[in-house]
């Protein structure tokens, strides 16, 4: 990496870092709503789902967007957004409203999706090439560090543990955060980073593939749209494991459960550090996914169905498993399609909205076996370790997709 790049960088990983905070801050309320607002752990979960729901929603304006103003104004753009979610989660917290936490995760997931789809591109076009995803794994450490950050922020700013919080618990962490975003914006906007412009002018190169000849629409790519559906259930499946884990910790009687929310982001660590030294030296990207999902296929198994403090440490192999499907799919899908790669990279975009959708049925099952022991007079601790078996079918359609699914091309 240049000199001349080790600033800039700096200053990107830091709004990586940002996007894991904002994204780990909704688990963390997940104990505030079950708790003090007496929400059931399907609705709970929604909290999260609509933080995902903006990629679904608002990434083809965001990229027209980039277009119009550039990356750096997109990026204090998203800084104002996350500034206003956050003062509408204090009001959520004042008036005590479960809607308004709703409205307050969708305006982050909005200024997260702005964020994402401006420091991604832009990480990748500053630097060489040949150097991309070197930068981008050690962004994606940023990241997912972060994740786990939001519960020892609310523990030191507050002073209690975050499954003891109430509502009024969170008026100064909220406040300290909206000047920070807004602190954040004004350095976007004046901060010098290089200006960088995308040799497509904003679209994705478009080689020459004699596959595509001949072809009117993405639809008939099967590789691209079963790729979809793969990083959908990616999405999906790598939220259960970072978002559940402080919700899964309580249930489990565990003293500071918040401590437990690093144990997924370690292991995704690792899987970016692996991926750094061994690809492509030592293994292709269709190998790591194919490796990956053998060993996230084994977490999903051994999660629910190991005593509880051995089922928590073993959601690391989801998270490690997890760890490097995103870049070995995301190519995967994408080869071949010609002048389509446009198009088939907004669908993979899309794609993300899967953390909407398999967290949500996570928390729809929490609450079937949470009635199952209820009615059944069992203890309810540890109730919601049988709902880590959605994961199993999600990674063993991802390793289906490593094996076969990708050389339908072919």
């Amino acid at each position: 990496m240049k000199q001349s790049y080790f600033l800039p960088l700096s200053f990107i990983g830091m709004m990586f870092f940002t996007c894991g905070f904002a994204f780990g801050l909704n688990p963390m309320l997940l104990p505030v709503l079950q708790g003090e607002l007496h929400v059931s752990s399907f609705g709970s979960y929604w909290i999260i789902a609509v933080s995902f729901l903006p990629f679904l929603i608002w990434s083809g304006v965001v990229q027209k967007l980039i277009e119009s103003i550039g990356y750096r104004r997109t990026m204090s753009l998203a800084f104002m957004l996350f500034a206003l979610s956050f003062a509408i989660y204090w009001a959520a917290a004042e008036w005590v409203s479960y809607p308004l936490f709703l409205i307050a995760s969708f305006v982050s997931g909005s200024a997260n999706t702005c964020l994402q789809s401006a420091i991604n591109p832009y990480v990748t076009i500053l630097g060489p090439i040949d150097s991309a995803a070197r930068r981008i794994s050690i962004m994606g450490i940023c990241n997912k560090l972060a994740w786990p950050l939001p519960g020892l922020f609310l523990v030191w700013l507050v002073g209690k543990e975050v499954e003891t919080l109430n509502p009024s618990d969170l008026f100064t962490p909220f406040v300290v955060l909206v000047g920070i975003c807004l602190v954040l914006s004004l350095l976007c906007r004046f901060y010098p980073l290089p200006d960088v412009v995308d040799s497509g002018s904003g679209e994705i190169a478009a080689p020459e593939s004699l596959y595509a000849e001949g072809k009117s629409s993405i639809w008939q790519f099967p590789h691209l749209w079963l790729g979809a559906i793969t990083l959908f259930l990616y999405v999906g499946v790598e939220t259960v494991s970072l978002s559940t884990l402080v919700d899964y910790a309580a249930n489990l009687g565990l003293d500071s459960p918040d401590r437990y929310a690093w144990i997924a982001p370690i292991g995704m660590v690792i899987g970016y550090i692996w991926g750094v030294l061994c690809i492509p030296r030592f293994m292709s990207q269709a190998t790591a996914l194919k490796v990956c999902s053998c060993i996230a296929i084994i977490g999903a198994i051994l999660v629910p169905i190991l005593p509880p403090t051995w089922s928590i440490a073993s959601i690391a192999l989801l998270a490690l498993g997890c760890s490097l499907m995103w870049p070995a799919l995301w190519p995967l899908a994408m080869a071949d399609l010609g002048r389509f790669s446009g198009k088939g990279a907004s669908l993979l975009t899309m794609s993300i909205a899967g953390g909407a959708v398999v967290p949500t049925i996570f928390g729809a099952l929490n609450d079937y076996f949470r009635s199952v022991a209820v009615e059944a007079g069992e203890t309810l601790i540890g109730c919601n370790q049988p709902s880590y078996w959605i994961c199993l079918p999600c990674f063993l359609f991802i390793l289906a997709y490593g094996l076969w699914g990708y050389k339908i091309r072919q």
